[in-house]
């Protein structure tokens, strides 16, 4: 059975920063390309940042590009998110994704449905 357990949300002023962790079990990790997702309320999902298996490639939407950084622990099963200079527009509830369509050192999965694995979620607030 696959988990992902997301922490490290919270409540932080504009400008500050959060390092959100993902930790997964039941797969093998390292085979695996991960993602985060957000949702505000009374919005989509949307993409924020995905990371190829070996963590050797990485993409970011372009409202966090600059801001945040997607790494990854492959020792600890664990993917991370920085979130620097944090705006209350990134206010939303951050998913951690596994098992994505496909992920290559040029492009990789951005539509949730692309994704196999989910985690319960973790809220970050942004106050102005």
């Amino acid at each position: 059975q696959v988990k992902l357990v997301e922490s490290g949300g919270g409540l932080v002023q504009a400008g500050g920063s959060l390092r959100l962790s993902c930790a997964a079990s039941g797969l093998t990790f390292s085979d695996h390309a991960m993602g985060w997702f957000r949702q505000a309320p009374g919005k989509e999902p949307e993409f924020v940042a995905a990371i190829t298996w070996s963590g050797g490639s990485t993409f970011y939407s372009d409202s966090v590009k600059g801001r945040f950084s997607i790494s990854r622990d492959n020792a600890k099963n664990t993917v991370y998110l920085q979130m620097n200079s944090l705006k209350p527009e990134d206010t939303a509830v951050y998913y951690c994704a596994g098992g994505a369509g496909y992920c290559s050192a040029y492009a990789c999965s951005q539509e949730p449905d692309e994704y196999d694995y989910w985690g319960q979620g973790t809220q970050v607030t942004v106050s102005s």
